[in-house]
């Protein structure tokens, strides 16, 4: 007599690109796993904690990208976990800071299966620490606002209008495209003087930094060639920071100065 299917379906965050920030938790729910479905930000070294015999489904979007809709990826995890059992649904970074992960529990419980969420770390704080940049920090910023650079309706979230107005820390995510309408909300709250940084493929060995100000930035990222994916943090702490504090004090003195490096 064959064993009864027993469905279930685990969220787990994949961290920000380094395989070694996978959790500890994250890695066990890979071990235990008999389909892990996989985002294009989840590195894919992250496979080799799940069995040999497992089913391994690539299910990522990039942008003018996507090996599957959102609406079938919902449905592949259901159908898969009804025939497979336990699956693991990896997604970059923390499954619900922009990973819409929530609607993809909302599906699957839809359907009678137990769902589990692992947290992951987010690359909207990790990219950034990697780099020396600390999101707050005393006498310089008190808060920090996390936000999408592009809404659902593929258009630039209102937040950052606000969010340019205040003294926080500004991280900014999925917003390469829109980033000359962000630097126009900062100049005109006269902030061009702002530092800067872009991280592009945090954590990785692929890793790649521009940085500068608000009046710089679009000219590290032209003439560097800088794109997606990539974090855009805004704010005194990316000027603060200790790996990078020789190099505003030269920019106070030379307004045009920008700096691009990779990783060696």
């Amino acid at each position: 007599m064959k064993n009864k299917i027993e469905p279930q379906v685990t969220l787990v965050g994949a961290g920000p690109g380094d395989p070694d920030l996978l959790t500890i938790k994250g890695a066990k729910a890979l071990a235990e796993a008999n389909v892990v479905l996989y985002d294009a930000l989840a590195n894919e070294e992250l496979l080799s904690f799940a069995p040999k015999k497992a089913l391994k489904i690539f299910v990522g979007k990039r942008k003018g990208c996507h090996a599957y809709s959102q609406d079938e990826i919902n449905q592949l995890i259901v159908d898969n976990a009804l025939t497979y059992g336990n699956v693991v649904r990896l997604k970059g970074g923390d499954p619900f800071i922009f990973g819409r992960g929530s609607e993809e529990i909302e599906f699957v419980e839809s359907f009678g299966i137990p769902t589990f969420v692992v947290p992951g770390i987010s690359s909207s704080i990790a990219v950034p620490a990697s780099q020396g940049i600390s999101l707050t920090k005393r006498g310089v910023s008190e808060s920090f606002w996390v936000i999408t650079g592009t809404t659902s309706a593929r258009k630039l979230s209102t937040d950052v209008a606000l969010a340019a107005q205040s003294t926080a820390t500004v991280v900014i995510l999925m917003g390469m495209s829109k980033l000359d309408q962000i630097v126009a909300l900062f100049q005109n709250e006269s902030k061009g003087a702002m530092p800067v940084a872009i991280i592009q493929n945090g954590t990785t060995p692929e890793e790649k930094v521009g940085i500068g100000t608000i009046d710089t930035i679009q000219k590290v990222v032209a003439e560097n060639k800088l794109s997606s994916p990539a974090i855009i943090v805004i704010g005194e702490v990316v000027g603060d920071s200790k790996k990078r504090a020789g190099f505003y004090k030269e920019l106070k003195s030379n307004h045009n100065t920008v700096l691009v490096y990779g990783k060696e």
